[in-house]
């Protein structure tokens, strides 16, 4: 059984650069499926959801390698529309290939997604969307037939889905006419698979904004993209150095993506300092509590940082209260903190932080990628060595957490 061993009672001190953003380079990876070329995708993350999206590549048909920090993906002869359970089943984001596969292929098979358990996160507004472009879709025994060819359409969501956002996104790139996504996601993974598209050659305009607009039928060519820090990774290293206490700095990311972050951060007794592209966080005096932290679509608080976050406020003063309005099933994390000495009350979707003197170090179990990295951070601020097991849930959206840590100065390792 894999574990990370976390020796806490170390301030942090140092620098550390983001690795490319998760939430980006899966869709990015997807969109390499339109292109009858060779694309090159540079700062692409080691993980294991990476490893999927590459292994669901290759069964497709096409050429993949990496080269250092850069992925290779030639998918000039695509020979399949079909992805097999075991592939669906390894993340919950492997739905994002379908309006890929049905845009290049014209048709798709697929299963019912994997990934972390966070609750209900149906697919009917990916569904709805193709459907939406013209795809016939059936539905029997936890599989779902695409056919049909797709054409320009006007997409109104209910909600901004993120996902659902991005799958459009890549329908619409491949189908003849015009496309106006309404409601659309506005994160900055969605700008970033926006400026990927149009790297390629694609048509799109106004993602970040709730209208999206695509010429679809573009002819796509081969090219570079490099992609963008991962914003949830900083979250994490932030929240990490207010949980241990000291100075670090996160560079190649966009401090802009954070704000929502660091104004809770700063509101709780860090320092703060940010450029463009770095992030310098100081904290020498106990935390405080902070007033209410709902998580939201963005530019609203990421759900992806709630975990990390309130693992650094169990340790200090005052009481901090955090609102999970994105998912059902969220605070699984919670009960392993309170392991640890934290004292949290849950009930629902509203979750009440008493902070305590000091944390004590613990064996703990990650349940889900965010949570795992919040029992990480609280760690980091407790006293003695803890174990942290479950970690290839965390390993699914960290490239390397034990050595980023340590190039702070932290004691964890992997075993």
């Amino acid at each position: 059984m894999s574990a990370y061993l976390v020796e806490g009672g170390r301030p942090l001190d140092g620098s550390v650069r983001i690795h490319g953003a998760k939430n980006s380079v899966l869709p990015i990876l997807a969109a390499c499926l339109l292109v009858p070329g060779e694309c090159v995708v540079r700062n692409c993350p080691d993980l294991s959801d990476v490893t999927a999206s590459l292994d669901i590549l290759r069964h497709l048909g096409c050429a993949v390698r990496r080269e250092g920090d850069a992925v290779i993906v030639d998918a000039s002869a695509p020979t399949g529309w079909d992805v097999p359970d075991d592939l669906m089943r390894e993340m919950r984001s492997s739905v994002i290939f379908l309006g890929a596969v049905l845009g290049r292929m014209g048709q798709a098979d697929l299963c019912a997604p994997g990934g972390c358990e966070l609750g209900p996160r149906p697919i009917d507004l990916h569904l709805a969307a193709m459907r939406s472009l013209g795809a016939v879709i059936a539905e029997a025994g936890g599989g779902l037939h695409c056919t049909g060819g797709l054409r320009g359409a006007d997409i109104v969501f209910s909600l901004p889905s993120v996902g659902a956002t991005e799958n459009a996104m890549l329908a619409a790139v491949a189908a003849e006419g015009d496309t106006t996504i309404t409601n659309a996601a506005r994160e900055p993974e969605i700008v970033d698979l926006q400026q990927f598209l149009c790297a390629m050659g694609a048509d799109v305009h106004g993602a970040g904004s709730s209208v999206i607009t695509i010429r679809g039928g573009k002819r796509l060519h081969g090219g570079a993209y490099a992609v963008m820090g991962d914003r949830i990774v900083a979250a994490t290293y932030l929240a990490a150095a207010a949980s241990a206490g000291g100075t670090v700095e996160v560079t190649g990311v966009d401090w802009r993506h954070l704000s929502t972050v660091t104004a809770v951060l700063a509101e709780a007794g860090c320092t703060l300092t940010s450029t463009p592209e770095r992030i310098l966080l100081r904290c020498q005096a106990p935390l405080r509590g902070v007033r209410p932290v709902r998580t939201a679509p963005y530019p609203g608080f990421p759900t992806d940082a709630q975990a990390p976050l309130m693992a650094a406020l169990c340790k200090g003063t005052g009481c901090s209260v955090f609102v999970e309005n994105i998912f059902e099933s969220r605070y699984r994390h919670v009960d392993e903190l309170c392991r640890m000495g934290a004292e949290i009350q849950v009930e629902g979707r509203v979750a009440v932080v008493y902070g305590v003197p000091r944390l004590h170090a613990a064996q703990v179990r990650s349940t889900d990628l965010r949570g795992g990295a919040a029992l990480v951070v609280a760690a980091l601020g407790a006293e003695g060595e803890s174990i942290v097991t479950g970690i290839h849930h965390v390993e699914r959206g960290y490239q390397d957490l034990p050595g980023d840590l340590r190039l702070l100065g932290a004691s964890v390792r992997r075993t």
